[in-house]
C-alpha cells in the first residue's frame, strides 16, 4: 500500500486507473497547483494519458507528462483537515521520495 502524504516522481505513478493527487508545474497560465487525476488507457473521449478526475465526456481535461511534477496517494479521511495538500515547492527533484535526507 502506498504511503499517503508523501510526494513521489511521476515515473512511479500508478497507471491502473486509481485516482491520485498530482502537482502541476507552474506555467504562464498560473502558479503550481494540485489536482486529482488518473491514468486513462484512452477511449472515444480522448487519448491514453493523465486526465483530471472531474473530466466529463466531451470535456476531457488531459495532462501531458511534462506538465506533472510529482504525485501522492490519496490521503485517508481526516475530519480535522478539509483542504488539499500544498503543491510540491522543492527546487530539486532529488528531494522527492525522501532521497534528499
Amino acid at each position: 500500500m502506498d504511503e499517503p502524504n508523501r510526494w513521489r516522481h511521476m515515473e512511479s505513478a500508478p497507471k491502473d486507473g486509481r485516482r491520485i493527487l498530482v502537482t502541476i508545474h507552474p506555467s504562464e497560465q498560473g502558479a503550481s497547483e494540485v489536482d486529482l487525476a488518473y491514468w486513462s488507457h484512452g477511449d472515444q473521449f480522448g487519448a491514453e494519458g493523465w486526465r483530471a478526475a472531474d473530466s466529463s465526456p466531451g470535456c476531457v481535461i488531459e495532462y501531458a507528462e511534462p506538465e506533472l511534477k510529482c504525485w501522492m496517494a490519496m490521503p485517508s479521511a481526516n475530519p480535522s483537515r478539509t483542504s488539499m495538500p500544498s503543491p510540491w515547492k522543492g527546487e530539486e527533484d532529488q528531494e522527492l521520495d525522501g532521497s534528499g535526507i
